[in-house]
């Protein structure tokens, strides 16, 4: 398959399916999640007041990190959705790996984070489940 068309295929007209529904609700939540996450990045470092400003630089590192970690895997499945129609059996692996990725991320937040008194981490891996979860029933319906 050349690239003209591959662009052209890109192009088709494409309908919209409760496999993509799925998709676009978990990159939605995901993606906001990113934001919930980078928000209060300031306010975390204040508490962080002290630790050396070397600490303190890579804890807003991280945190700056997983928010945009989230925003990828949103804008990745979005695109994956968009493309549907010729491109579904790759979109599929794209819910499957981006499933696994957000696993991932609940598990490391449930043996740290979540350990916390802090809410919103204890939250956090229930969430990223709960949208592996649809990412995973989108990618098999």
């Amino acid at each position: 398959m050349g690239l003209l068309t591959l662009g052209a295929a890109a192009t088709k007209v494409h309908r919209v399916g409760v496999s993509d529904v799925l998709a676009y609700v978990a990159a939605g939540v995901v993606g906001l999640w990113g934001v919930a996450h980078v928000l209060p990045t300031a306010r975390v470092l204040r508490g962080f007041s002290d630790t050396s400003r070397d600490n303190r630089l890579v804890i807003a590192q991280e945190w700056i990190a997983e928010a945009m970690t989230m925003w990828f895997i949103a804008t990745v499945v979005i695109i994956a959705a968009a493309l549907g129609g010729s491109h579904h059996a790759f979109a599929d692996w794209v819910y499957r790996a981006s499933a696994v990725m957000l696993v991932a991320v609940a598990i490391l937040t449930a043996v740290t984070g979540a350990r916390t008194t802090v809410i919103f981490f204890k939250i956090c891996p229930v969430l990223l489940c709960a949208t592996a979860a649809l990412l995973l029933t989108a990618s098999w319906i």
